[in-house]
Order: C-alpha cells, then sequence, then structure tokens
C-alpha cells in the first residue's frame, strides 16, 4: 500500500488541516512526511469525496450560482446580482452594486467614461468612499437632452462622481441629437468638444447603462416630448450611449444614429473594461443584444433580469 492509499493516515491530516487549522508545514513535521506529499493527501481527500468543501452563501449572497451561468453562458468576465424589487425600482441597489464594483476597479490616475441616465444617477448617489483619488478623471460620453431631468445627464453624473472621490472631470458641452449629420460632423469636430470624445476613446473604464426599446427608455420619451421629428424604430433592441442598437448589438441604420452626439460603439468596444448596469423585464431584449455585441464586460443586473436573460 502507498502512502497516498492510507486513508486513515488521510483522514488524520483534514481534520489537522481543516479543523485544527495547522499549517501545511507544520502537519509535514508532525507526521514526518514532506510538505508536498501532504498537500497531494489534501487533493486526494477531496477527489475521494472525504472532505466536502460547503460554502453557506444563502444569507449572504444567494445569486453566486446565478452569476457563474450567465458568466459562462454570455463569456462575461463578471455578473453581479442584486436582489429585484416586487413593485418597486431595483435601481437603487443597482446603484450600490454598481458604485461598490467601480470602486473596487478603479485606480488613481485612470480614466472613467461614463453615460447617463437614471440608472447611472443611482450609481453617483451610491458613490461614497474613504479613499481619494486625485488623479482619477471622469468623462461624459453623451451629450445632454437640455433642461429636461439635469439630474440624469452625464455632466451631473460625472461631477457627482467625481466630487464623492475628490477626483477630477470634464464637462461636453453638447446637446445629446443635433438637427442633421451634418451639423453633427461640425459638431463633433469642434476643438473643446473633440478633446472630451477623445478623452472618452482612451478611457480605461466605461461605465453604462443600456435602455430598453425606444418606448421604454427615458430620454427618448423625453426628447421626443420636445420635438415633433419622427424616427424609424424598426428592430431596435434597445441603445448603449444613445446609439441604437438592433438585436445582434449592431449599431442600427436610422436618422437618429446619424445625428446623436455620443461615442461611437466601435470606439467603446476598444475600452478596456466596460460595465454595464440594467435591469427590467422590458429591458432583457436590449442587454440580449448588447452581450450578442460584445458591448460590455461586466454586467450588473437584478436576479430577474438575469433569470430571463437565461430563460431567453
Amino acid at each position: 500500500m502507498s502512502f497516498l492509499e492510507d486513508r486513515r493516515l488521510m483522514v488524520k491530516i483534514a481534520h489537522m488541516y481543516y479543523e485544527q487549522g495547522l499549517k501545511q508545514s507544520e502537519i509535514a513535521n508532525t507526521i514526518g512526511v514532506s510538505r508536498s506529499l501532504i498537500s497531494k493527501y489534501l487533493t486526494k481527500s477531496r477527489e475521494l469525496g472525504i472532505v466536502e468543501i460547503i460554502i453557506h452563501e444563502e444569507d449572504t449572497h444567494p445569486f453566486t450560482g446565478l452569476e457563474s451561468k450567465l458568466e459562462k453562458r454570455y463569456g462575461l468576465r463578471e455578473v453581479v446580482c442584486t436582489h429585484s424589487n416586487e413593485g418597486e425600482s431595483s435601481k437603487p441597489k443597482l446603484g450600490t452594486a454598481a458604485s461598490e464594483y467601480l470602486l473596487r476597479m478603479v485606480r488613481n490616475g485612470q480614466t472613467v467614461g461614463v453615460s447617463s441616465g437614471t440608472t447611472l444617477f443611482e450609481v453617483a448617489k451610491s458613490m461614497s468612499s474613504s479613499q481619494y483619488f486625485p488623479d482619477l478623471q471622469f468623462v461624459p460620453l453623451v451629450g445632454g437632452m437640455g433642461d429636461e431631468r439635469v439630474d440624469i445627464h452625464a455632466n451631473q453624473i460625472v461631477a457627482k462622481l467625481a466630487e464623492s472621490l475628490q477626483a477630477r472631470y470634464k464637462l461636453l458641452h453638447a446637446p445629446v441629437l443635433v438637427d442633421s449629420k451634418e451639423a453633427k460632423d461640425i459638431i463633433i469636430e469642434q476643438s473643446s468638444i473633440k478633446s472630451i470624445f477623445d478623452m472618452g476613446r482612451s478611457a480605461d473604464i466605461a461605465i453604462v447603462g443600456i435602455g430598453g426599446t425606444p418606448e421604454h427608455s427615458t430620454m427618448v420619451k423625453s426628447y421626443l416630448h420636445q420635438t415633433s421629428e419622427e424616427f424609424e424604430y424598426k428592430d431596435i433592441a434597445g441603445d448603449i450611449c444613445y446609439n441604437f442598437i438592433d438585436q445582434n448589438g449592431e449599431v442600427a441604420s436610422n436618422a437618429w444614429n446619424e445625428k446623436v452626439i455620443a461615442l461611437d460603439l466601435e470606439y467603446l468596444k476598444q475600452i478596456p473594461l466596460v460595465i454595464g448596469v440594467a435591469s427590467g423585464k422590458e429591458k432583457i431584449k436590449a442587454i440580449q443584444a448588447a452581450l450578442k455585441g460584445d458591448l460590455i464586460h461586466v454586467l450588473i443586473t437584478d436576479d430577474e433580469t438575469a433569470k430571463g436573460l437565461l430563460d431567453w
């Protein structure tokens, strides 16, 4: 019988390591074998089922399995799930989860690109830290929408995030939509605006909301309330940075996209880490489109939306 077939010794070593809390080197000295052999015994004890490691997650974070399934299904680096609120918005909880995730990932000296909307407003509102990042910079990735819901404009959100972390920020003084493609081409080449988008293109991290179909989009509804112009919404799954996308996550061909003042999605895809924050049954189609188009690397959502994405 070889050493590794000695089950009595295997159980003894497992007790010493897992229950008594001894180090592998201490066990090796006590038993009189090498540390590498102790490691092999511990590995073998797990393989044979002598030792089972159980993580009690239900009371602390019950969504680990759900997150793992989504990560594997869509090839995401990480998924963070929060509890959904029946009959209430999940956005405050999403905001807290997203602010904590962003705080974990940012480093001083980086640039973070930020879109706009009610969900990202909650992210900014939830941001709180005793850490300060004097060389961290936040930049808007999208224009504003006049005097409607100023609190959810990208400019307001970057300012609030920067204030919470004592970081720096830039403002984008441009509307989200202009009258023509020609007007857009002129505006985005203005030095003060071009410089902001140049920073956005070279950002280390982007945090973006994911808008649902146009009838569910806060910004679209707000903008269309101010104009009589009609847009073709056929085959639109949702939007990211106010670029309408189809069900495959490709930029849709329509008049809106030709006139929107926002970071182009081809540049968003070049940012090393893109965090998408969204939830709600009405956004499942849009989130899946963003995932299909490889537009985000990390998804922060609620459990009901996550289940919907797995069932879709």
